[in-house]
């Protein structure tokens, strides 16, 4: 009798290749989807969240204001401002309850040791000096970097730092500079922190570069940012 089997037909190497290629492209183009749609999801309560935390950032480092106005630098002075300007252009005027101006908050950014800090801080125009400083964004090492954003007594010398302006160039009069901890003396200094030396020198190199490009840009304006209401 003969033998009728049918012989075993071998998927050859390029079929195999061809189905593992489709599997693989079919998978990456599922993740990319999911990893889409997440973001999309999420991203409304990632920004809510961002707002709030600059929200609490702001009245923190301007005590006893009740509201803010939001400005950004512009070519002829200031403006208000409807949420196009980067970080580092947008002010945030901040008032007390009968519109009499308490402070200014100001973003400011510089390279840490890890990668870019930026940190929110208040200014006081009548006594000129900084009244706070907030860590909004920070890589530096757990630790010891990260002190700048935890550590009270780094985070004291921001209570009261003087930024006297020259009545006549608008300039500082003393540049903000940091000192070896426990070695402050001048209230322009700011106290370092041992062992995270570039972590502290950044935080003040970015405040008195702000201070400096900032400062004769505020002033003229300051009588008009007490009338603003949120």
């Amino acid at each position: 009798m003969a033998d009728t089997a049918q012989p075993v037909v071998q998927a050859t190497p390029a079929a195999n290749t061809r189905k593992m290629m489709a599997v693989l492209s079919g998978v990456a183009a599922l993740s990319g989807l999911l990893i889409v749609g997440v973001f999309q999801y999420t991203a409304p309560f990632i920004e809510a969240n961002r707002e709030a935390m600059i929200e609490h950032a702001i009245f923190t480092v301007v005590p006893g204001g009740t509201r803010k106005t939001v400005y950004a630098f512009a070519e002829n002075g200031i403006r208000p401002d409807g949420g196009g300007a980067r970080f580092g252009e947008r002010f945030y005027a901040v008032q007390d309850e009968n519109g009499a101006l308490k402070g200014i908050a100001l973003e400011a950014s510089g390279q840490g040791y890890q990668d870019v800090i930026r940190v929110l801080y208040g200014y006081d125009p009548e006594r000129q000096v900084v009244t706070g400083m907030t860590v909004l964004e920070s890589k530096e090492t757990p630790g010891l970097g990260d002190k700048i954003a935890k550590d009270p007594a780094f985070r004291a010398n921001f209570d009261a730092l003087d930024a006297t302006v020259d009545a006549g160039s608008m300039a500082l009069v003393n540049g903000i500079t940091v000192v070896k901890n426990g070695k402050k003396a001048n209230p322009w200094e700011i106290d370092g922190i041992s062992g995270a030396t570039i972590s502290s020198e950044a935080i003040g190199a970015m405040l008195d570069l702000s201070l400096r490009a900032n400062l004769p840009r505020l002033r003229p304006h300051l009588g008009e940012l007490g009338k603003a209401s949120s």
